[in-house]
Formats: structure tokens, C-alpha cells, sequence
């Protein structure tokens, strides 16, 4: 494993136990440029994943609990005339830092939600016409309760698409819910130390983003979102936009691993993740038991990988 990535997944592992692969794919989504969907119930350690990151990359953290009462202003922020000035100041919103958490954001009204589409896409926030510059790096981790839970309601799929990845963080292990009641689980994330800094990051990201690719692994990340589009257990396939969180997060999965190059495991490990939310399910496949997990797995049995 790299050097960087294995001190950064062992200062978040100290805080989030049991967890190392969902650690590492965050890991690996932050470094990519990537928004993270995090989608699960409430009290499996989401929020606390993402005071770790914060601190262990020391980026600016900023944290909102969106309810139906959330408004747009609440995100972005607003202009207030000040008196003393005799003009309109602009009073920047949670937005403008390093790492957003929108917590629960399938609480909030839809107008609400729509006001993160722009800065997910763009890194820009548009108040009263004007257009402002978010922080570099921009990270985006939002929380969703399971559908079908109280006050919540489905993200559009224009906000599905915009995340890289979408995970679970899942019940602790037996093990690990018995040292979470004796109180030895992990350390405070108060006690966390930085490992890097937000330089660091984007350096990183420049560095993932020139890294050598070979055509064949190219065509094997179209043509696998190419055979989400064509039916089968599909009933809606996935976006250009989906092509390329496949490659950010396999470029993301090689560093980490230490290497200079993509292999088709790469883009394996990581397909579940950055094309389950992205597509649909076809009511035949639904009414013979095929899970999301199944449909996927078949993906990649079915599209002939290339050697590596």
C-alpha cells in the first residue's frame, strides 16, 4: 500500500473500527475529486467518518442537519444589507469550506436539495446572480436514511448522478459492538492528528489525474456501463458522468495500492459502488430476486475484462 494512503486509512481506522474497506473507498473518492452518498441508518458512525477525514486531511469541516425546514440560504448563504456600510454583504454559507456534511439530506425539501447541484458539479455557488468560487479541495459527503424511512423522500437522479461513489457502513461486527459498549472502540476523533493538509490533497488529485491509462482499460469501463444501457437486468443505465467516477475511482484504488498504472481489478473493485446508484433495476429482474449486487456481478462476468 502506498505511504500516504496507509497513514491516512490508519489515523481514520483508529477512530471508525471494522470498517477498513468503506474507509479506504472515501479515501479513494476524496482523492479522485469525487462526492460521497452515504446510505444507512442512523448511529453506525457516518458523521463521525467524516469528522475523521476532516481532521486526518485537515481540511475546513462544516456540518448541517437537513430538515423539511433546511432553506437554500441555510446552505449557500445570503446578502444582508449592513447599515454601517450602507451595501448588501454577502454572508457565505456552510458551502464554502473543505468538507461539507449534509446530513440526512433526503429530509429536505426538494428546492433545498437542488441548491447542492450546482457546487457538486461546479464548485461554484450562485447567490442573487452571483457567482462565487468554492474552497479547493471541495468534498461533498452526504447521508441518507433507507427509503421508506419516516420523513424521508427518493434524491432525483440528476443528485444521485453527481456522487461518485454510493456505500453503506453496515452493523458493527459482533466483536466490534462489544468494545464499542466497554468504551475502548476507538479513540476521540478530538485526538486525531493531521497526517496531510489540504495542499497535500490536491497535489494528490494532479497526480491521479495524470496517471497512465491503457486504451484497453478505456473501452472496458464504456463498455461495461454501455451494457447497463442495453437491457438485460437494466432498466435504466448509467451516464457518461458514471464512466468517469468508474476511472477516478480505479486511478484512486491503483495509488493507493501503490502502483502507476490501472488494472481491470481496479475498475472491479470499485463498479458496485460507483454504478449502483446510478442505475435501475428492471421489474423482471425485481420479481426473480435479482439483488443490485447480483445484476452487477453478472456485469462483470459478462464483459470480458481485458489483460492487465
Amino acid at each position: 500500500m502506498n505511504r500516504i494512503a496507509e497513514a491516512v486509512l490508519t489515523r481514520v481506522d483508529s477512530v471508525i473500527k471494522g470498517k477498513d474497506e468503506v474507509v479506504l473507498k472515501v479515501f479513494a473518492a476524496m482523492i479522485a475529486g469525487g462526492h460521497i452518498l452515504m446510505e444507512d441508518i442512523p448511529g453506525v458512525g457516518k458523521t463521525t467518518l467524516a469528522k475523521a477525514f476532516a481532521r486526518t486531511l485537515s481540511l475546513d469541516y462544516r456540518r448541517v442537519q437537513f430538515t423539511p425546514d433546511v432553506l437554500p440560504s441555510d446552505i449557500l448563504g445570503f446578502s444582508m444589507y449592513e447599515k454601517e456600510s450602507g451595501r448588501f454583504e454577502f454572508h457565505p454559507g456552510p458551502v464554502f469550506s473543505n468538507l461539507f456534511l449534509a446530513d440526512e439530506i433526503n429530509r429536505t425539501s426538494p428546492k433545498t436539495q437542488s441548491a447542492l447541484l450546482e457546487v457538486m458539479e461546479e464548485g461554484t455557488a450562485t447567490v442573487d446572480g452571483v457567482t462565487r468560487e468554492l474552497p479547493d479541495p471541495f468534498v461533498v459527503i452526504a447521508t441518507e436514511n433507507p427509503y421508506g424511512s419516516s420523513g424521508t423522500q427518493m434524491l432525483p437522479e440528476s443528485q444521485l448522478d453527481r456522487f461518485m461513489i454510493c456505500l453503506s457502513m453496515g452493523y458493527p461486527a459482533h466483536e466490534d459492538a462489544v468494545a464499542i459498549l466497554k468504551g475502548n472502540a476507538a479513540k476521540p476523533v478530538e485526538n486525531i492528528k493531521p497526517v496531510l493538509t489540504a495542499d497535500d490533497l490536491k497535489t494528490i488529485r494532479t497526480a491521479i489525474s495524470q496517471m497512465y491509462v491503457k486504451d484497453e482499460i478505456y473501452d472496458y469501463i464504456v463498455s461495461l456501463v454501455e451494457h447497463t444501457r442495453n437491457g438485460g437486468s437494466f432498466a435504466q443505465g448509467a451516464s457518461p458522468r458514471g464512466t468517469i467516477a468508474m476511472l477516478g475511482m480505479a486511478k484512486s484504488v491503483a495509488f493507493i495500492n501503490d502502483r502507476d498504472y490501472v488494472t481491470a481489478e481496479d475498475v472491479q473493485s470499485i463498479a458496485r459502488d460507483t454504478l449502483g446508484h446510478r442505475v435501475k433495476l428492471s421489474a423482471r429482474a425485481k420479481a426473480a430476486g435479482i439483488t443490485m449486487d447480483d445484476a452487477i456481478q453478472k456485469l462483470i462476468e459478462d464483459v470480458r475484462a481485458p489483460r492487465t
